[in-house]
């Protein structure tokens, strides 16, 4: 029988992949936000991390009841486990023994937490999972793009082994999907699977009206898929347009900054601050955001129509997002050379913010909203 929450005592257990601060990638964005917003609503959060490469962050105690970092175990011999990786190299004795003591509800993010979700000492408690992608789908598509014989190897086995490992989903009590693409996808194969939208810093429409100068991509660019966009807009679009773009983003690969280089109207832009890159979202004239992935949502979608003007995407993007209507959808090179040529003379205006107040205020992809449903599926 599952041990019911205490009403009286709002408070739960956050397992998260990574420590999320800097706040600074899709993952960490969405984990970050949704404690502040959870933590603004009146509920306790013992927060643990997994830590790589990041150090503890004083700031987490703001928001939360206690912090526990755990050392992600990064060991060769774990790419031969029966496990994916980023399973395996999240594992924790300690972890256990501090989820054991007491039967609050326990929030999973990502499946790379969820190796103590089939635990039978945990069998009782309450266990929702964020589910941020398809992970094999998201892995599969990386070993696609990826050039690198090494690791396109491990992107395809990595694939295969989290396609398998998916099942311990069976043993949560809800699944908060953070698209309508990915909702339908679980709600296939698993009970109790909600839309939960990506947490995101913007809590009021932050666009500015008229012109800039400029249209802009923004991505981690050492991640295979948005190095392959970039290019894409380098060789196929903005290369045969004389319009000003920036591409900003950190680790730009070799080949990129060789493209980029052949063009006196294209400008990468390397080591920016997280304000940065939402400055320069804000000032462009158009943010143009294709991707080859259609998995989970982007944040990087979400911050270019909270704060910039006008967002030029393809279908893949926008898929089952319900935010299609909000940007100036182009699937073809031709066709968004088209768009973009004509945008540049187009003002945006007061009705287009207002369009998208509409639609990201009061449509599900406001933090208060989706924090309500979170709190509904730990406590309710």
């Amino acid at each position: 029988m599952k041990t019911m929450p205490n009403s009286a005592d709002h408070s739960f257990h956050l397992v998260s992949f990574d420590i999320p601060v800097p706040v600074n990638y899709g993952g960490a964005i969405d984990v970050f936000h949704k404690i502040r917003m959870l933590s603004e609503m009146g509920t306790g959060i013992h927060l643990h991390c997994f830590q790589y490469g990041r150090e503890p962050a004083e700031v987490l105690h703001n928001y939360c009841k206690s912090v526990d970092y755990y050392p992600r175990t990064i060991n060769p011999l774990q790419f031969f486990s029966s496990l994916p990786y980023i399973v395996r190299s999240r594992t924790s004795k300690r972890l256990l023994d501090e989820l054991l003591k007491d039967d609050k509800p326990i929030l999973f993010e990502g499946l790379h937490s969820c190796h103590l979700l089939s635990h039978p000492l945990l069998k009782p408690r309450r266990k929702i999972v964020r589910t941020h992608n398809i992970e094999h789908d998201y892995y599969s598509s990386l070993g696609k793009v990826e050039k690198n014989l090494l690791r396109r190897g491990y992107f395809f086995s990595e694939s295969a082994r989290l396609k398998k490992f998916e099942r311990v989903l069976n043993n949560a009590d809800g699944i908060a999907a953070i698209s309508l693409n990915d909702s339908l996808y679980f709600s296939s194969k698993y009970p109790n699977v909600v839309k939960v939208s990506a947490f995101h810093p913007f809590c009021s429409m932050e666009n500015l009206p008229g012109y800039g100068k400029y249209a802009l991509y923004h991505g981690s660019l050492e991640v295979g898929e948005n190095n392959e966009a970039a290019l894409f807009l380098v060789r196929k679009v903005f290369g045969e347009l004389g319009i000003p773009l920036i591409i900003a983003g950190n680790k730009p690969s070799r080949e990129l900054q060789a493209t980029v280089a052949q063009y006196s109207n294209i400008e990468l832009r390397t080591g920016l601050e997280t304000h940065e890159i939402y400055a320069l979202v804000q000032n462009a004239h158009i943010n143009v955001l294709p991707t080859f992935q259609a998995t989970g949502i982007k944040l990087k979608l979400l911050a270019a129509l909270f704060t910039g003007r006008h967002c030029v995407v393809n279908f893949p993007m926008v898929k089952d997002t319900g935010l299609e209507e909000l940007c100036h959808c182009a699937n073809s090179a031709d066709v968004m050379r088209d768009t973009i040529t004509r945008l540049m003379a187009v003002s945006f205006d007061s009705e287009e913010i207002e369009k998208r107040s509409r639609v990201l205020l009061n449509n599900g992809f406001s933090n208060k909203y989706n924090a309500g449903v979170l709190h509904q599926m730990l406590f309710d």
